[in-house]
Parts: C-alpha cells; sequence; structure tokens
C-alpha cells in the first residue's frame, strides 16, 4: 500500500513538472514575433516592435498563434531617445504593417515608450523598455527582442 502511494506521489510530481516545463517553453516562445522583434502581448491583437536595417520601426499586429494580421484601426505611436530631446515616430500603413516615419536616433539602449490605442481617442496601453539593439550572446534576436532571459543568470552569478 505505501508503495503505491509513493509511486502515485512521484507521478502526480512527474506529471506537474511535465506541465510547467510545456508551459514554461510555451511561454519563453512567444516572447519574440514572428519578424525576431519584441512581442507587446498586453493588447489584443498582440503587436510587435521590430527595427529593421533601415534603422525604422515596423509595427506588425500578431494573433495568439504568433501570425500577422492586417492592421485596423489601432494608433501607434512611439517615443525614444535622449529625454532631454526625444525622437518621437508617427506611423503610416505600408502592406501588412506600419513603418515609422522617422529612423530612430543613434546611440544603443534608449529609452522607449511605445503608446497603443485601439483606435483614435481610446484609452493607451504604454508599453516602456530599453531599445537595446546589441546582438543577444544566445538567441538570435536583438537584446531588446531577446528570448532567452540570459540577463537573469547573469544578474544570480554576479551575485
Amino acid at each position: 500500500m505505501k508503495t503505491k502511494f509513493v509511486t502515485t506521489l512521484i507521478a502526480l510530481a512527474m506529471a506537474i513538472t511535465v506541465s510547467a516545463a510545456d508551459k514554461h517553453d510555451h511561454d519563453h516562445a512567444a516572447k519574440a514575433g514572428p519578424t525576431g522583434g519584441k512581442l507587446i502581448t498586453e493588447v489584443e491583437p498582440h503587436v510587435e516592435f521590430f527595427v529593421n536595417k533601415d534603422k525604422k520601426v515596423e509595427i506588425r499586429f500578431v494573433d495568439d498563434d504568433n501570425k500577422v494580421v492586417a492592421p485596423g484601426s489601432q494608433v501607434i505611436s512611439v517615443v525614444l531617445g535622449d529625454r532631454s530631446a526625444p525622437t518621437k515616430l508617427a506611423f503610416t500603413k505600408e502592406g501588412d504593417k506600419l513603418i515609422s516615419d522617422k529612423t530612430i536616433p543613434e546611440g544603443n539602449d534608449l529609452p522607449t515608450v511605445v503608446q497603443i490605442r485601439e483606435k483614435e481617442g481610446a484609452k493607451a496601453v504604454n508599453e516602456k523598455f530599453n531599445l537595446n539593439l546589441n546582438d543577444c550572446p544566445t538567441c538570435k534576436n536583438k537584446e531588446y527582442a531577446c528570448t532567452c532571459e540570459h540577463g537573469d543568470d547573469l544578474k544570480k552569478e554576479k551575485k
């Protein structure tokens, strides 16, 4: 009887561990958008923020399966760079994405605020982050869209 109880407990613990690992892998994989940009999931559809090779910001809207959906009536604005002289980006529709009217300012690790409105006049959702354009040492994305969370590991090593 005791052996059966222990076996059941071990099986239950393994099932919980596998379930947690599956959830972690799902969440882990969903952090970058289809183009490799930062995924903002606080809005529906989700928003992918991506800096292209021309240093312009591309905004794509994606569903829960990370598939690009056509822009609707959403209004996006971005403010980034030096706080004393910030760069403000406006966007125009270009195919299945929105593209910024200007390039991002020179530099790296730029304070960035993305403001997303469902439609003109709606309440805004703000996403704040530092736009770090360095390549991540362990995943294929730029640091601002990193999916491997190596920063937490590095912080733990320094303690």
